[in-house]
């Protein structure tokens, strides 16, 4: 059988098998290339503890066992050290050397160079003795004829003690770290030597972790499989192993010895967050001969805690504030058919080596089985995590964003604890634009949930503050300088950081109570009307202020990707929208603020862009779920045909349009230009009257000039439609109404139009005094004194320039006069002439 011993930094895996002759016999896989190579056979059947190759592939360190209890019973054995550390020359086989000859078990690891660095005739090995010290072996080598490589020194080998007084250590071989675990009083300290090609290493990091170590044995991690002694160690000694990602994130995983049996309990201590959370798991079922030690394995933005034939739990690195962005499975969900024991391990990111199986397996969450789990979850727990999972942990693709959105669409009533829609957007908009720019994470939101007072079934969590982690360190790019950057944004109390849209809403309804006291008129023109009148205002607000943000506005209207391979499937960005395009505005501005506090690294330009591309991204990912419902229910491409009742997709549309309303509203966020008359129009086509005003007078609804004028225009006056255009007019806000009127040739609509033009006049005319005029004479004499006195008082405060209509030239005293008359006739059964 074969046995993997040990996985180098670039890769390549160390295996041992037992030959014919009992030989035991020392190969090398490569897992790009997928060839294997023999690197060396011992004629004898040996225990391998420990072994490892350098960079170079010249030299091999091998630890072994050289004889086992029963054989040093016989006497035969007593003055021979048990276990022998040999160094052996491979290029070509020639020399051995014995580096140590001990009665204690020994590990060996070499330091590998960065990647792409030339061949060195220097190599270094650490050598980690059960005794608890480390040690560094420098070894020199040159090269001889027939491209022979040898030792240099015939002598004993330079070497330097690394660290010694450890109770448990790892190895972090893509990042050649080594943490190591050291008791101090009545805690246990955590420290981290990293080693620098330039062959220096210096201790970085150092933090105090509450965890009860058993110092009367040391624990190695990732230095070698001896599946035997590793298996009696871990029976006696905490289950600890380390974990980091490349955004940052470091995570010490430990799970004591349970004296409980049918529970299991282990802790996850996020170091770049400041608290540890510690788990509480009720096993279903439990077998006496069973181990119960939980196996942890890094997924990168996720740390795995699996119990095989019991659960699989997701935890995720990056936000694990909250418990519902974590899964946790059980059952069938559980199962990894290719792992079914307990000794499993996680060598490097993604990666998991079966210690009993000798295999060493790739390992990543599948985006199938992900789909497959959110679409049957029953929890909000569970579809919370799982949707989080499929946003931020894999790439977004077309066909991913499509499963979602179907997912969401489907789901919308049966989410009680969460807004999927509003998760969507968010995590979408996160998982984007974070790889842009270093500590964006930090700024942007990647949720809508300020808290999650649920639970998940079977798990008990705590949450404890524990103290950072110090670091000392100069001129360190990559994990250091992201983990620095994460304690220092707790420090600063990270939630805090995030932008989110309280301010926002505040300023937008300020502004747009501001902008609704200018005149009528000039409130519903056109969007360039608009942004020039603010030219000529003097309001408490400067118009530069105004312009600017308008100008944002355009901006981000420019920057959309509104070209649609299906011929503009969804009519949206078709319209003007003034409300909306002040959100836009504001947002822009106060995102750009937010940044600007916080990125001061970040050019403006760059800044810019990135809040251009936020607000953009945001937009057309609405478009991209009213495309993808619109798909799906087979809609036109134009709906606004009011002479005939929506069809069952129709609702199932607007349903879903008015939850993403629902869901804009939550978060203030922008909505396309043309979203609200298609919801409108939708929402005339299929919902019976007395619902439809309803839904206008609480605001779910809004009036838009387009539909309501597409309205008047288009249906006969049948007296349903009379009924339904009377209702939608009685309700329209007065400048849009001035606009839309004119398209509606009814004496109702010329009634009420007579009657608001009185109104604003005597409102205008306040406590103006006016003398009694005498009124040009009508067309049609009238002897009605009360309404001769009207029209008089009428004309006299038209002949003082206050006039409301003014682009109405038609709407005045006479008109008045005309519809009074038309209309007190119809009321007495009398045909006016």
């Amino acid at each position: 059988a074969l046995y993997v011993v040990n996985v180098e930094r670039n890769g390549k895996i160390i295996y041992t098998w037992k030959g014919n002759q009992r030989n035991t016999h020392i190969g090398l896989y490569d897992l790009q290339t997928k060839r294997n190579e023999h690197l060396y056979t011992f004629e004898k059947n040996l225990d391998i503890i420990s072994c490892s190759i350098n960079n170079e592939k010249t030299l091999l360190a091998v630890s072994f066992c050289q004889y086992t209890e029963e054989e040093k019973a016989s006497q035969l054995l007593q003055s021979v050290s048990k276990y022998l550390t040999l160094l052996i020359e491979i290029h070509p086989i020639n020399n051995v050397r014995v580096l140590k000859a001990v009665d204690s078990c020994v590990r060996v690891q070499f330091l590998y160079p960065v990647e792409g660095r030339n061949a060195s005739r220097e190599s270094r090995l650490l050598l980690v003795s059960e005794d608890k010290y480390i040690e560094q072996f420098d070894i020199h080598v040159v090269a001889e004829e027939e491209h022979k490589v040898v030792i240099q020194n015939s002598g004993q080998l330079p070497r330097a003690k690394v660290v010694d007084d450890l109770v448990w250590a790892q190895w972090d071989m893509m990042e050649q770290r080594l943490f190591y675990i050291v008791p101090k009083e009545s805690k246990s300290t955590l420290r981290c030597v990293q080693f620098y090609p330039d062959e220096n290493f210096n201790s970085i990091l150092e933090s105090h972790l509450d965890i009860a170590v058993n110092d009367t044995q040391l624990k190695l991690v990732n230095f070698g499989y001896d599946y035997c002694q590793d298996q009696d160690v871990a029976s006696k000694s905490l289950n600890l192993q380390v974990f980091t990602n490349k955004a940052g994130g470091l995570c010490v995983c430990c799970s004591p010895v349970s004296d409980t049996p049918h529970e299991i309990i282990y802790s996850i201590y996020f170091l770049h967050k400041g608290y540890n959370k510690t788990f509480t798991v009720s096993l279903e079922r439990t077998e006496s001969h069973q181990l119960k030690e939980v196996a942890f394995m890094n997924l990168d933005y996720y740390v795995a805690a699996y119990l095989p034939g019991q659960f699989l739990h997701l935890l995720n690195i990056q936000h694990p504030d909250l418990l519902c962005y974590s899964l946790f499975l059980t059952g069938e969900d559980a199962r990894i058919d290719a792992l079914q024991n307990c000794s499993i391990r996680s060598p490097r990111v993604s990666t998991v080596l079966d210690c009993h199986g000798g295999s060493l397996y790739n390992m990543s969450i599948s985006d199938s089985a992900l789909l497959q789990f959110l679409q049957k979850s029953k929890r909000d727990c569970e579809r919370l995590a799982a949707l989080h999972c499929a946003l931020l942990y894999f790439q977004h693709t077309e066909y991913l964003e499509m499963q979602i959105i179907q997912w969401i669409s489907e789901n919308l009533s049966t989410c009680h604890s969460f807004d999927p829609i509003q998760e969507f957007i968010i995590a979408s908009l996160y998982c984007r634009m974070c790889p842009e720019t270093h500590n964006l994470d930090k700024l942007l939101p990647y949720t809508s949930l300020h808290d999650w007072i649920g639970v998940v079934p079977g798990v008990i969590c705590a949450t404890d503050i524990i103290s950072l982690p110090m670091l000392e360190f100069q001129n360190s790019k990559g994990f250091w300088e992201k983990l620095n950057s994460n304690l220092e944004s707790v420090k600063y109390a990270e939630p805090h950081l995030h932008y989110h849209s309280n301010m926002l809403r505040r300023e937008w309804r300020n502004l747009s109570e501001e902008v609704r006291s200018i005149s009528f008129g000039l409130l519903f023109c056109s969007f360039w009307d608009f942004y020039l009148f603010t030219n000529q205002r003097e309001e408490r607000r400067s118009s530069a202020y105004l312009r600017n943000i308008f100008e944002n506005a355009k901006r981000v209207l420019s920057h959309l990707d509104t070209r649609d391979s299906e011929a503009r499937l969804v009519p949206l960005f078709e319209e003007e929208d003034y409300q909306q395009q002040l959100l836009m505005g504001l947002m822009v501005a106060q995102l750009k603020d937010h940044l600007m506090r916080h990125l001061q690294y970040v050019g403006k330009k760059k800044i810019d862009q990135i809040v251009l591309d936020y607000v953009a991204n945001l937009l057309n990912l609405v478009h991209r779920i009213m495309k993808e419902v619109w798909r799906r229910y087979q809609l036109h491409s134009c709906i606004f045909c009011f002479d005939e009742r929506g069809s069952a997709g129709e609702f199932a549309v607007f349903h879903i349009m008015s939850r993403i309303l629902e869901a804009a509203n939550g978060m203030c966020m922008p909505l396309p230009p043309g979203f609200h008359t298609l919801h409108l129009g939708l929402g005339i086509r299929c919902l019976p009257l007395h619902t439809l005003l309803h839904y206008i007078d609480n605001g779910i609804l809004q009036l838009t000039e387009t539909c309501v004028r597409k309205l008047l225009k288009d249906l006969d006056d049948t007296e349903q439609n009379e009924k339904l255009k009377f209702s939608i007019v009685m309700r329209l806000p007065e400048a849009l109404g001035q606009k839309v009127h004119q398209y509606w040739n009814h004496p109702i609509n010329a009634n009420l139009i007579a009657r608001k033009y009185v109104k604003l006049l005597l409102e205008k005319l306040g406590n103006r005094q006016c003398s009694r005029p005498t009124p040009e004479r009508l067309s049609v004499p009238v002897e009605f004194l009360p309404l001769n006195y009207l029209t008089n008082m009428l004309a006299e405060i038209e002949n003082q320039d206050v006039h409301p209509y003014e682009k109405q030239d038609h709407v005045n005293a006479r008109f008045v006069e005309e519809t009074a008359l038309k209309h007190t006739m119809a009321l007495l059964g009398l045909k006016y002439s």
